[in-house]
C-alpha cells in the first residue's frame, strides 16, 4: 500500500514523529528511536546540544541527518521572538536546514501553547524561508489562520504537554481536518498505544510524541507498541468503519438458504 505521508513535499513512510528528550542516556534515546520507526526526530535546540556546546556529546553522534529528518524545535520559548531566534540558530548549526518545529508556550505550568505569540513567530519565519509545522491549540479558526500564513503542517494537543491524558476532544480534531488542507499531526497529551491509534482512526495524518515513550517503565517496549498504534489506526481509518448503531436489525451471519430444521 502506497500511503505515505507528504510534508513539504517531503514523502515519509512513517507517520509517528518522535522527540529525544527525557530518556535516561544516549543509548536509550537511540534504541528507541530505532524500534520507533520515525523518521522524524524532533530536537529542542534549548536543551539538546547539536553542535553549539563542542565540548559535550552531540545527539547528532547517534541520531545522524544522513539517516533522519531532523526537526528543530523551540522548546522553552515563551516569546515570539526567542523562538525565532533559536530557529535562526538551528538553521545556522544544520546548515541551511529549513524545517522546522515552532512552538511558543504560555506558562511554564499547563505548557499551553500561546497563540498570539505563535502567529506573530509564524509569519516571521516562513517571510524568511523557514517551513514551519506549528504547534498550537485545537481551535480550528487559529489552524485555519497558521495554514494561511503558510506552515506546512499543523500540530494540535491532543491534551496538555506529558500528561499523557490521551484525546480530549475529538470533535475538535475533526473541525481542524476539515478546514485546513496541509498534514493534521496530534502532538502532545498521548499516553499509550490507544490514544495513537484514536488519532490516526479519527483521520489525523500523523502522531508527535516524546513523554508517552520516554517516561515508559520500558521506553523501546512502548516504542514498539507506538508504531504498532499508528499502523494500526492508518489502516482502519482507511479501511472504513462500520457505523455505530444502537441495535443491529439484521443478523452477522445471512439467514437466506439456511436448511429448515425438520420437524418430529
Amino acid at each position: 500500500m502506497n500511503d505515505k505521508l507528504i510534508i513539504a513535499g517531503k514523502s515519509y513512510s512513517s507517520r509517528l514523529l518522535v522527540g529525544t528528550g527525557k530518556y535516561k542516556d544516549f543509548a536509550e534515546t537511540k534504541a528507541a528511536i530505532e524500534t520507533s520507526g520515525a523518521e522524524i526526530i524532533t530536537i529542542a535546540i534549548r536543551r539538546s546540544n547539536i553542535g553549539q556546546n563542542p565540548d559535550e556529546p552531540s545527539l547528532l553522534e547517534i541520531l545522524p541527518p544522513s539517516k533522519y529528518t531532523l526537526l528543530p524545535n523551540t522548546a522553552g520559548c515563551y516569546t515570539a521572538d526567542d523562538a525565532v531566534r533559536t530557529l535562526r540558530l538551528a538553521r545556522e548549526l544544520l546548515d541551511g536546514h529549513s524545517l522546522v518545529k515552532l512552538e511558543v508556550l504560555g506558562d511554564p505550568q499547563s505548557l499551553y501553547p500561546n497563540v498570539i505569540e505563535t502567529i506573530a513567530a509564524a509569519k516571521t519565519l516562513v517571510a524568511e524561508g523557514f517551513q514551519v509545522m506549528v504547534y498550537t491549540s485545537d481551535d480550528p479558526i487559529v489552524a485555519k489562520q497558521l495554514e494561511d500564513i503558510g506552515c506546512v503542517a499543523i500540530m494540535p494537543l491532543a491534551s496538555l504537554i506529558g500528561s499523557g491524558m490521551g484525546i480530549l476532544n475529538p470533535w475538535n480534531l475533526q473541525l481542524i481536518m476539515e478546514r485546513v488542507q496541509v498534514p493534521v499531526i496530534v502532538d502532545a497529551g498521548v499516553g499509550t498505544a490507544s490514544d495513537a491509534a484514536i488519532a490516526m482512526e479519527l483521520g489525523c495524518h500523523g502522531v508527535l510524541m516524546n513523554t508517552a515513550i520516554a517516561a515508559a517503565k520500558n521506553p523501546v517496549l512502548m516504542a514498539s507498541a507506538m508504531k504498532k498504534g499508528v499502523e494500526a489506526g492508518r489502516e482502519a481509518f482507511l479501511a472504513g468503519r462500520m457505523p455505530k448503531k444502537l441495535y443491529s436489525a439484521s443478523p452477522s451471519s445471512p439467514t437466506a438458504g439456511i436448511i429448515a430444521s425438520a420437524r418430529s
